[in-house]
Formats: C-alpha cells, structure tokens, sequence
C-alpha cells in the first residue's frame, strides 16, 4: 500500500506539470501550430497552383510553336511558289527574246546572203565585157617580156 500512497503522491506531484503541459500544448496548438499548417496549406495550394499554371502556359507555348511552325511552312511555300512563278515568267522571257534574236539574225544573215549576191552579180556584170580586154592586157605582158629576150 505504501507503494499505492507514493504513486499518489508522485502523481499528485505531477500532476500541476500535466496541466501545464496541456495548457501548453493547446496554447501552442492554437496560436503556433494551426497558422503555421494555415500558411504550409496555403503555401501547397499557391506552388500546386503555380505548377498547374506553368504546365498550362507550357502546353499554351507548344501550341503557339505549332502554330507558328504551321504559318512558317504557308509562308515558305507562299515565298517558294512566288519565286517559281517569277523564275518561269524570267525564263519564257528570256526564251522569247532569244527566238526574237534568232529571227532578227537570220533575217539579217538572209539580208546579208542577198546583198552579198547582188555585189558579186554586179561585179560580175561589170567584169563581164571587159574580161576579154583584160586576159588581152595579161596575155600581152607576160608575152612582151619574152619577145624582147628573142
């Protein structure tokens, strides 16, 4: 019994230390404890919030680069088919005026052909009567030289 009347007695003793310690505890609890897990909530929600913002201004991004990548590829072919246009408008341009150019020469070489055949008819013509007079003219000296030598 006597260790029964200790316990009490250590109990009892123990007992203003208990209090204090729950009065402590709910004290700390209620003034400590229950802001800070307010502001950790808190704290949890803002970056899970963040992070949910930041995935969706990233997938926002990657729509915006296909996007972009899209009207990039439209351009090219739009830059592609203006160039091809220009350089097949350059290049019947340019067939064009060689065919003119070739006509141009041909006429002129056919211009040239005739003239070339008028000239030589007309000189023709004019060596025509005096030919024998000439070959008359050749003959007398290369034959004078060889009756002076006789």
């Amino acid at each position: 019994m006597d260790i029964v009347h200790q316990l009490g007695e250590l109990f009892l003793g123990a007992l203003p230390t208990v209090v204090l310690l729950l009065i402590f505890y709910f004290i700390m609890k209620s003034l400590f404890f229950k802001p800070l897990l307010a502001v950790m909530a808190e704290r949890e929600a803002r970056s899970s919030g963040a992070q949910r913002a930041a995935e969706a201004a990233q997938a926002a991004a990657a729509e915006k680069v296909k996007q972009y990548q899209v009207a990039l590829r439209q351009a090219r072919a739009q830059v592609y088919s203006g160039q091809e246009a220009e350089r097949k408008k350059s290049l019947d341009l340019r067939a064009a005026l060689l065919r003119e150019a070739r006509t141009k020469s041909t006429a002129e070489v056919a211009a040239a052909k005739e003239r070339v055949a008028a000239e030589l008819a007309a000189a023709s013509r004019d060596l025509e009567p005096s030919v024998a007079q000439l070959a008359a003219e050749i003959a007398s000296r290369v034959l004078e030289p060889a009756r002076e030598a006789r």
